[in-house]
């Protein structure tokens, strides 16, 4: 279980999941990984394990496949969603290798054996390494078709005790409405996961925003392509909006 203190203003946290969408590692591009984007990710990863903080990350695969489109157009849903699976390891290790390329120590582990390049997932192997201060990346989903990445950061944030799960996007934090389609949109600095439920904001899937809600896990969403976003929300400064189960919801002016 997550700290029983949800919000940690000015404080810095312990243990982090982070989640990363594939499409971030793309940058502009709708496809592929971006070498510069992934440099500047790895750079950000670098100064909050200077500070100590136990990091496990979660990554997408959006960017090389999507199984759910690829089912929507005929193609098998399990072997379309194995597929979207094997991209996010492809992510992994690309990752792994900027990161090692910064002086940082790390470990790429699947749900699904690839065992020339990975490690398994074993709860107990991850949470030492993290004591150890490694940098652990999360990849292959669940290891089960139907499940998204969303819930696998929900669920491996939970089964580490993170402290809270930074899902970093493209996108400055939660809006009422669509900010491209309505210019009037106002952002919420605070959520309840109750608010969300009720106003349906789309944080993430239903699967994994429930498993946050049953299990006290909050939530901060922010714009991680902004240099130093990860620094301010690692030391706990109020970036993007925070989700946890306090109640009552805050828009920013």
């Amino acid at each position: 279980m997550p700290a029983e203190n949800q919000k940690y203003p000015g404080k810095q946290y312990r243990r982090v999941l982070l989640k990363l969408s594939g499409e971030v590692l793309a940058g502009q591009d709708k496809t592929g990984i971006d070498v510069a984007v992934v440099q500047s990710l790895a750079r950000q990863i670098l100064e909050i394990h200077r500070l100590g903080v136990e990091l496990a990350i979660v990554i997408g695969g959006g960017n090389i496949f999507r199984g759910m489109q690829a089912a929507s157009k005929g193609m098998d849903r399990v072997t379309a969603d194995y597929m979207g699976m094997m991209a996010t390891i492809i992510n992994g290790l690309a990752l792994q290798d900027f990161l090692e390329k910064e002086g940082l120590v790390t470990r790429v582990q699947t749900a699904i054996e690839v065992k020339s390049v990975a490690e398994p997932f074993i709860r107990r192997k991850t949470m030492r390494h993290l004591e150890k201060k490694r940098v652990v990346i999360l990849s292959g989903g669940t290891g089960n078709p139907y499940f998204t990445t969303d819930t696998t950061a929900a669920l491996r944030a939970i089964e580490i005790s993170a402290d809270v799960i930074f899902k970093a996007t493209k996108v400055d934090g939660v809006y009422d409405k669509d900010p491209k389609q309505f210019p009037g949109a106002k952002r919420f600095q605070y959520l309840s996961f109750m608010d969300a439920l009720q106003k349906q904001l789309k944080v993430m899937d239903t699967t994994a925003f429930t498993l946050c809600m049953d299990n006290h896990m909050p939530i901060q969403v922010f714009d991680v392509t902004e240099p130093g976003n990860l620094l301010k929300a690692v030391q706990g400064e109020q970036i993007g909006t925070l989700i946890t189960s306090n109640e009552g919801a805050e828009y920013y002016e």
